[in-house]
């Protein structure tokens, strides 16, 4: 069985969806605070929180979990810049809480939800494993503090992981049954389709002045569902007695912000009104990963590649979304 933590949230509950959908048996802790009891359908759910030892160890006793893929943490940029206690209490602090409990019940096998945050401002792109860590905000650095304390629990106690670096994740279940829904809202693709959507009055573009063709921040888009399989891969990779690793998630192409407005204009047909900001802090102006090694070595092959498809699929989402 695998403990899926965060497994009511975004990406963890699409990686819930697809476990149960190649026939593997899932327990879903997750305490509700950003997460959505609906998203994970009718896969079992403790409603716990992951500072609790004794809760841990309960729930380690009482399911026959023999690996962990960890998806819990708080994952805003401009948030970690203003309250970084909170990213390292909830990002690190935890982990290590949850790292702890699985030594204590004989769980070796543990998947990490990463970020491409951990590079910090690009030295190349694309962005390959190997390229410089220098995180630019605490967010990007309790990530980078978690991988360094699985490196050292992988050589101290046999504790075999894969850290998943993603760049932007994005799209829904195309049959709607989960998508995104964060409140607020900080991701630039559902904010773009509430606009268009009327849900609210515009869009805004923060930051028209960086060294990019357009001026706007530069991202890497990869759709939810492509995540999930990399999730099940990397697990299967290490409970079939691979080594531990580290794999980029994208698809090695950028997208502007201007650039992604107008896909969302023309897949919903909708006008969108934008308005220019200020930049915000901690946010580099260019990120697109290199995941030839993802593709070589877990056999990673993403199915949604053009980011029309991954729009179309949040946008669907949103016209029909139960949460």
């Amino acid at each position: 069985m695998i403990l899926v933590t965060g497994g009511a949230g975004y990406i963890g509950s699409h990686y819930v969806l697809y476990e149960r959908l190649r026939g593997n048996e899932v327990l879903v802790l997750d305490d509700l605070s950003l997460g959505h009891r609906d998203a994970v359908l009718d896969a079992p759910l403790v409603i716990a929180d992951l500072s609790d030892a004794a809760v841990l160890d309960a729930v380690f006793r009482s399911y026959p979990i023999d690996a962990v893929v960890h998806f819990a943490a708080l994952a805003s940029v401009p948030e970690s810049v203003t309250h970084p206690d909170r990213y390292y209490r909830h990002n690190v602090a935890h982990t290590v809480t949850l790292l702890e409990a699985m030594l204590r019940h004989d769980v070796r096998f543990f998947v990490f939800s990463s970020s491409c945050a951990t590079y910090g401002d690009p030295v190349y792109t694309p962005m390959d494993e190997v390229h410089p860590q220098n995180p630019i905000n605490p967010y990007g650095e309790s990530k980078r503090v978690c991988e360094r304390m699985m490196e050292a629990f992988d050589s101290a106690y046999g504790l075999r992981y894969v850290s998943l670096r993603y760049f932007n994740a994005a799209g829904a279940d195309p049959d709607s049954r989960i998508g995104e829904s964060h409140s607020p809202e900080s991701h630039l693709i559902p904010i773009i389709l509430q606009a268009a959507a009327g849900v609210r009055p515009s869009v805004s573009v923060y930051g028209s002045d960086y060294p990019t063709p357009d001026g706007t921040c530069i991202r890497d888009y990869i759709h939810v569902l492509d995540l999930a399989q990399a999730h099940g891969l990397a697990l299967d990779r290490i409970r079939n007695g691979g080594a531990s690793a580290v794999f980029n998630l994208g698809s090695g192409t950028g997208h502007s912000v201007r650039e992604v407005i107008d896909v969302c204009r023309k897949v919903t047909g909708r006008t969108i009104t934008v308005h220019e900001a200020d930049r915000r802090p901690g946010d580099p102006p260019v990120l697109v990963a290199s995941a030839a090694k993802a593709r070589d070595e877990l056999g990673w092959r993403p199915a949604y590649t053009n980011i029309e498809d991954i729009v179309t699929s949040a946008w669907r989402w949103q016209q029909n979304r139960r949460y």
